[in-house]
C-alpha cells in the first residue's frame, strides 16, 4: 500500500488541480471537441506527415480557418512550411513569408494569429536528461471572424500539444532508426567481422599441428643425447625439419598478423562512435588508390583460400585508371571487396572457355565511365568477375536484397546480407553497385564517383 505522503498524494494533487484549471478554461465544446479529435486521430495515424495533417486540418473543421504550420528544420534550424490546411502537405518546405518567424510568444501579423509550438520538458526529463524547453515551430492562424483572446488562449494551449506530441513521434521514430541501425550493424558485424574471425581457428590449428612436430623432433633429440646414437644424416633431417618448421610458423605469423590487421580495420570502421551518435553509418572518407590501398589487401588475404578451392587470380594488364585517387572510406570500401572476394570463393566454378580448355578463374579490373554520373562527373567502374553459370533474371534482380540467397548456394553456409551491405556502402559513397552475366561468368561491380577536387 502506498505511503500516504507518496506519489499517490502528488499525483492525486496535481488532477485536482488540473480539474480546477480546465473549469477556470472554460473551454466551449468545439474547443473541448478539437482536443478530443486530435488526441484520438493522433493516436491513429502513426506518420509525422500525417500528424502535420491533423493539426492544420482539424483547425479548419472546427473553428472555420485557415491553419499553417511552420516547423524548424532539424538540420539547417531554419523555419519552414510543412503543411496549409486549404492545400494539405508540401511536396516540399517552402521558405516562410516575412510576416512570420520564431518567437516564444503569440503575436498578430498582417490580420493572421502566430501561436510558438513549444516542447516543454516534464520537471524529471529536464533534471535527469538536462532537456530545455525547445522552440520547435510556430503555427499560423487567419479568420474571417475575429479571433479572441479566449480563442488564442485555446490556441496556445492547442499548439502545446502539438509540441508535446511533435516531439515525442520524433524521438520515437529516432528510436526506431537507431534500433534498424543498430540490428543491421550486427549483422554487419556478425558477417563482415565475425564469421571472417573463424578464420583464425584454422590457422591455430595448422600451428598446432606444427607445434606437435616440434614436440616430436624435441623427443628425438632427447633420446640421441641420451643414447648418443647418431646415425648417419639424422642431424641434418633435423635441422632440415627444423628449418621448414621455422619458415612455416614465420609465415603463419605473417598471416595472422594480416588477419589481425584486417579484423582491426573492420572493427574500427564498424563501432566507430559516430554511427552511433547519429543512428546509420557514417563515412570517414580520404583519398586514396583503390587498387593499392583495398583492393590488394583484400585479395591477400583471400589468396589461400582461392588457390585451395583451385581459383587462378588473374590481374588485368594496366590498371593505370585505379591510379586515380578517390576519395572513400577504406575500411568501409575494404568490406565491399571482402564480400564480393568471399562469395567468388564459394561460388567460383569451373567452365569451358572460349579455346575449349578449362577455366576456374577470378578476375579483377576497373573501366572509367566518362560523364556516367553528369556532364563533367565521371565514374570509375570496379569490376569483380568469377567464372560459372549465370544467375537466372529472378536472381540477378534480387541478389543485393536483404536476406537472399540465390539457387546456386548449394550447402555455402551464408546470410544473405553481404550484397546488401555492399549496395548500402557503395550508395554512400555517392555510387552505384550491380550485377551483370558475361560470357564465361558473371562480374560484381561498383561505380564510384570521380572527386571534382
Amino acid at each position: 500500500m502506498e505511503h500516504k505522503g507518496g506519489k499517490m498524494k502528488e499525483i492525486n494533487g496535481r488532477i485536482i488541480r488540473k480539474r480546477l484549471d480546465y473549469q477556470r478554461y472554460n473551454f466551449s465544446r468545439a474547443q473541448n471537441d478539437i482536443l478530443k479529435t486530435f488526441f484520438d486521430l493522433a493516436q491513429e495515424y502513426s506518420s509525422l506527415e500525417d500528424f502535420y495533417r491533423i493539426s492544420v486540418f482539424v483547425l479548419r473543421e472546427f473553428m472555420g480557418v485557415t491553419a499553417r504550420l511552420y516547423l524548424v528544420n532539424e538540420s539547417s534550424g531554419c523555419l519552414e512550411l510543412i503543411c496549409d490546411s486549404r492545400t494539405g502537405l508540401l511536396s516540399e518546405p517552402a521558405p516562410v513569408p516575412a510576416h512570420v518567424h520564431l518567437a516564444s510568444k503569440m503575436y498578430g501579423a498582417h490580420g493572421a494569429c502566430v501561436v510558438p509550438i513549444i516542447y516543454r520538458a516534464p520537471k524529471v526529463e529536464a533534471d535527469v536528461l538536462n532537456r530545455e524547453d525547445l522552440l520547435l515551430g510556430v503555427l499560423e492562424i487567419e479568420s474571417d471572424k475575429d479571433i479572441t483572446e479566449q480563442d488564442q488562449f485555446f490556441l496556445g494551449k492547442f499548439a502545446n500539444r502539438i509540441g508535446y506530441n511533435l516531439y515525442n513521434r520524433r524521438v520515437s521514430q529516432q528510436n526506431i532508426k537507431h534500433l534498424k541501425f543498430i540490428n543491421s550493424l550486427v549483422m554487419d558485424i556478425e558477417h563482415n567481422v565475425i564469421i571472417p574471425n573463424m578464420y583464425f581457428k584454422h590457422l591455430f590449428n595448422r600451428i598446432r599441428a606444427k607445434i606437435c612436430d616440434v614436440e616430436q623432433l624435441e623427443k628425438k633429440m632427447i633420446r640421441m643425447k641420451d643414447s648418443y646414437d647418431f646415425k648417419e644424416g639424422e642431424c641434418e633431417e633435423i635441422i632440415s625439419r627444423v628449418s621448414v618448421l621455422h619458415q612455416d610458423l614465420t609465415d603463419y605469423h605473417q598471416e595472422m598478423l594480416k588477419h589481425h590487421g584486417n579484423c582491426s580495420l573492420f572493427l574500427e570502421s564498424l563501432f566507430r562512435r559516430d554511427h552511433f551518435e547519429q543512428g546509420h553509418l557514417v563515412l570517414h572518407s580520404k583519398k586514396c588508390f583503390v587498387e593499392t590501398e583495398i583492393i590488394l589487401p583484400q585479395l591477400d588475404q583471400f589468396a589461400a583460400r582461392l588457390r585451395s578451392q583451385g581459383i587462378t587470380i588473374e590481374c588485368p594488364l594496366d590498371m593505370a585508371v585505379a591510379q586515380i585517387p578517390l576519395r572513400v572510406d577504406i575500411g568501409l570500401l575494404s568490406q565491399v571487396y571482402a564480400n564480393f572476394f568471399s562469395n567468388a570463393v564459394k561460388y567460383t566454378e569451373v567452365i569451358i572457355d572460349h579455346g575449349g580448355a578449362p577455366r576456374k578463374a577470378l578476375a579483377y579490373g576497373v573501366q572509367e565511365l566518362v560523364d556516367y554520373f553528369a556532364p563533367g562527373r565521371s565514374g570509375i567502374k570496379f569490376n569483380v568477375f568469377s567464372t560459372g553459370p549465370h544467375l537466372d533474371n529472378a536472381d540477378a534482380e534480387s541478389v543485393f536484397s536483404e536476406g537472399f540467397r540465390g539457387k546456386n548456394i548449394g550447402l555455402e553456409a551464408g546470410t544473405g546480407h553481404g550484397l546488401t551491405f555492399v549496395k548500402h556502402v557503395v550508395e554512400m559513397h555517392g555510387g552505384e553497385a550491380g550485377y551483370e552475366a558475361t560470357k564465361e561468368g558473371n562480374n560484381f561491380f561498383c561505380i564510384l564517383p570521380v572527386d571534382d577536387e
